[in-house]
């Protein structure tokens, strides 16, 4: 369901210390990032073609 009210969640690519996570919010028309521990910092906006080239060239760079 698309909203305009962000629903973040934990990346499950975050190791889970205190100082490595990020939050991501995919139920709104543009693909949100922001670092979990500061929750009113800037926000990373991408267009879902633009966040799934990242995670795919993050998948290829990590193997």
């Amino acid at each position: 369901m698309v909203s305009s009210t962000p629903n973040w969640h934990k990346s499950s690519y975050s190791s889970g210390g205190a100082n490595d996570c990020v939050e991501v919010a995919t139920n709104t028309p543009r693909v949100l990032v922001r670092d979990t521990k500061l929750s009113a910092s800037p926000v990373i906006d991408a267009s879902p073609a633009a966040w799934v080239s990242l995670v795919e060239f993050a998948k290829r760079s990590n193997s």
